[in-house]
């Protein structure tokens, strides 16, 4: 069911890489009625695609390891092992940026992508959706560090067994949500997709 709701001012906060963007909304309560005029901060920093690389014959994933500034704070560092991902520019599709940051973040072609879902990050407080995907990919030789020097990326890609990625999620050593998310929707569709890709 939908509800109401109206925009009754916006600024911005910031503007750099993101946009701190500041409303002012109200909205139609459960119960009936309206709300009062709520002010809230929202992060405005575009959409991304995310994609697990995943190699049938070789059962493994691709991870990635790499910096984050916003894992500072984790029990386990800012060093995080995740899954291929980047922000969708204009004029790109999200299937289109899934492969660019395929080749660019982990050196390894699309073979075949299957779109997982579309899902919001963190709608508390931040617009960002995120495409996910699964790519089947070839990983034998993959590994090295890799990304763009121009965007001061320093990208560690490991090859990992699928039992061993199931294991580091159970763990917590992966604890960034779209890897988590790709990681049990493989388990949970593994076998359909070997079916259609051997009887392809």
């Amino acid at each position: 069911m939908k509800y109401a709701y109206e925009i009754l001012g916006r600024g911005e906060a910031y503007r750099g890489f993101f946009t701190l963007a500041e409303y002012r909304v109200r909205h139609e309560l459960f119960a009936g009625g309206s709300s009062a005029e709520l002010h809230r901060l929202c992060l405005e920093r575009g959409n991304a695609a995310a994609v697990l690389l995943f190699d049938p014959d070789l059962d493994a994933v691709v991870l990635i390891e790499q910096f984050r500034i916003g894992a500072l704070a984790a029990p386990r560092g800012p060093w995080l092992y995740e899954i291929v991902a980047g922000m969708i520019g204009a004029g790109e599709t999200a299937a289109e940026v899934a492969r660019r940051e395929t080749e660019e973040e982990a050196g390894c072609h699309v073979l075949a992508l299957e779109h997982i879902t579309d899902y919001l990050c963190s709608p508390g407080g931040s617009s960002e959706s995120t495409s996910l995907y699964l790519a089947r990919v070839d990983a034998r030789g993959a590994g090295g560090i890799h990304g763009l020097a121009h965007e001061h990326e320093d990208i560690r890609v490991h090859v990992v067994p699928r039992a061993e990625a199931l294991a580091m999620l159970a763990d917590g050593r992966v604890n960034s949500a779209a890897a988590i998310i790709a990681l049990q929707w493989l388990e949970l569709n593994r076998e359909r997709l070997l079916a259609r890709w051997h009887g392809a």
